[in-house]
């Protein structure tokens, strides 16, 4: 059971040093209890307390990193089923299949499709995070070839090595060293020598079983052969097994803290020639603690749709999402283009510079702070008033770039042009369209 603040502080030293950046122990005591600290920033802790606060301390689901640089996928170390309690902690990695039975030019294709996946999406940048190298053919020199294509191809690409066997595993991992691949493919049958390649190569092990029985099995085994780092694969394909399995675990780990359990899980969503039911099981995997899904394919469609809902699953659902503060350019404004505002709500942000872009009417945007909130409720809040809104202005220094001081704002908030103009001295304030959809037929009337 974790400990509480109070219980933690009973095993620190008590002197209020603030090595830890914290003001006091029991500060740094309450973080911690709640996951924002972690204990070896505390630098006199004795090494029985290091010992107890570890083993209390440590998440329920074990953290584990995939891959290296830029791109590494942090998976695991989630704390609630269900995203109201708190929110999910790491988003899920997706990964595509990219089997050794395909001629090179189609396996480079794969990787380069893969590699090229990302898109821009209110501001975040969303992509296909991992390639699965199966060794489908059986053929440790044809794996090899693949793994080689692999590393030439999409060398910052996180990579899970698909093979049961041993030998395969050793030459195929040796083409992504330090880069904390995954070996995915131990079994009942070959687990201490699929243990030893992963230690050796400093690879999280992929342990692939029948079911869950044989899960709890083959996880206690292999913690007892020094594998620290692992994922898990009940044996669940179906979209109901994959359903009951994913909770099954998520529940035993949370709940009753069964370690066994405590992993991260991988959930295989591809389904060749189907990729509309390949969509629906991997969202169904994103939604059910799947913490890798792999899939066969990697259209922009389904991205898209992949992409989207993965988003929306781990954001935290009591902050809203954000855009910088800033004045943003639309196409390329000149000295006479139009001066728009509005709030950094993402969603607010997006809907409107896509209407701006739809005019074809080159603009300025400001997006001014409003701690994510949208227009009215902004404007209710005191996040977006007159006299901050003039704040703004006059410190983004627009105005040097402007022929005309005119701001345009939006038709919600027309009741804030009077003072608005007030505060800014020698401005023309202008009421815009109330609705986003409205901007495209305002701004061209203003351009004839």
């Amino acid at each position: 059971m974790a400990l509480t603040g109070v219980e933690i502080f009973k095993l620190l030293p008590k002197t209020n040093c603030k090595k830890c950046g914290q003001p006091t122990c029991l500060a740094f005591a309450m973080k911690l209890a709640q996951r924002q600290v972690s204990l070896d920033q505390c630098p006199d802790v004795s090494e029985e307390a290091k010992q107890k606060l570890g083993e209390a301390s440590a998440p329920p689901i074990r953290p584990v990193s995939l891959g290296a640089g830029a791109k590494a996928v942090k998976m695991g170390e989630e704390m609630v089923l269900f995203r109201h309690e708190k929110k999910f902690v790491n988003p899920c990695a997706f990964a595509v299949e990219i089997k050794d039975t395909l001629s090179a030019a189609d396996a480079a294709r794969k990787i380069e499709e893969a590699a090229a996946s990302e898109i821009d999406r209110v501001g975040q940048k969303l992509r296909v995070d991992a390639l699965f190298l199966s060794n489908d053919s059986g053929d440790a020199a044809k794996f090899l070839e693949l793994a080689k294509l692999a590393a030439a191809r999409a060398p910052e690409m996180p990579v899970i090595v698909s093979t049961t066997s041993p030998d395969a595993a050793e030459a195929s991992l040796g083409q992504f060293a330090g880069k904390k691949a995954v070996l995915y493919g131990a079994n009942a049958g070959n687990l201490q020598a699929m243990a030893e390649k992963a230690k050796a190569a400093k690879a999280t092990l992929g342990i692939a079983a029948k079911d869950i029985d044989e899960l709890c099995e083959l996880t206690e085994k292999a913690k007892a052969l020094g594998i620290e780092d692992m994922v898990l694969d009940s044996g669940a394909r179906s979209a109901g097994e994959i359903l009951r399995d994913n909770t099954y675990i998520r529940r035993a780990a949370l709940k009753k803290n069964f370690k066994p359990l405590g992993y991260p899980v991988i959930t295989f969503a591809n389904r060749p020639g189907d990729t509309l039911l390949e969509a629906l099981v991997a969202g169904l995997a994103v939604e059910k603690y799947a913490s890798i899904v792999v899939l066969g394919t990697a259209e922009k469609w389904k991205n898209l749709a992949l992409f989207s809902l993965r988003q929306n699953i781990y954001t935290d659902p009591q902050v809203p999402m954000q855009v910088q503060q800033k004045i943003y350019k639309i196409g390329e404004p000149g000295p006479k283009a139009p001066f728009m505002i509005t709030t950094n709500f993402s969603l607010t942000y997006f809907i409107v510079s896509g209407e701006v872009e739809n005019s074809k009417v080159p603009c300025r945007l400001a997006v001014m702070d409003s701690e994510g909130l949208s227009v009215l409720t902004a404007w209710a809040a005191g996040k977006f008033t007159a006299s901050k809104i003039a704040q703004f202005i006059t410190e983004s220094g627009v105005e040097g770039e402007l022929e005309q001081k005119e701001l345009i704002i939006p038709g919600y908030v027309a009741i804030l042009s009077g003072a608005i103009e007030d505060k800014l001295a020698g401005w023309k304030i202008t009421v815009g369209p109330r609705e986003a959809n409205g901007i495209p037929a305002f701004l061209k009337a203003r351009a004839v």
